[in-house]
């Protein structure tokens, strides 16, 4: 095996093995960072889930005992409400960088993306979190060569919005 074979296979599955000059297929690319974000443990503990809907990234969770976080009224912990709209904003600035990205920027896309970070969020909670189920969707307020504002909203199954933020990512 030559040395530029052995890098190919261990390319990061979840960039869709993307290289430059090639043409970009963001739907493959938003199911790949998907399909990562997916297999996370602590996702997958809690049973959250990205899924791609309509060409846009959204997170869900099913309401379910272990998420409660207020007993007597039996209503989703902030914190979960928190990590799914953090988590969104995520992922939607990746998917954002990869749809302004040119095929020759594709390397330099992709070490962004590999760097994204949050810097600081700010959550404020609009309704309590009764619901079957939570989806949450992202847009994006900014995006600079750095880093990128993003701002998101979660509702219940109902359509009423349980929860937004905005949040910086640097990277």
């Amino acid at each position: 095996m030559t040395g530029s074979t052995e890098t190919n296979s261990t390319e990061k599955s979840w960039t869709g093995n993307i290289g430059s000059g090639s043409d970009i297929d963001i739907n493959v690319i938003l199911e790949k960072i998907c399909q990562a974000f997916n297999s996370s443990p602590f996702y997958l503990h809690n049973g959250m889930q990205m899924r791609v809907v309509d060409g846009q990234v959204e997170a869900h969770v099913e309401m379910g005992a272990n998420l409660i976080g207020n007993v007597a009224f039996q209503i989703l912990h902030g914190g979960v409400a928190a990590t799914l709209l953090d988590s969104i904003g995520g992922i939607s600035a990746m998917a954002e960088l990869y749809r302004k990205s040119a095929p020759e920027d594709l390397a330099e896309t992709s070490k962004k993306v590999s760097r994204l970070a949050t810097v600081d969020m700010r959550v404020d909670y609009l309704a309590p979190g009764r619901g079957e189920h939570f989806c949450a969707r992202a847009e994006t307020l900014r995006l600079g060569r750095k880093g990128c504002t993003m701002r998101m909203t979660m509702v219940n199954d109902e359509g009423k919005a349980i929860a937004t933020a905005i949040a910086s990512y640097a990277y």
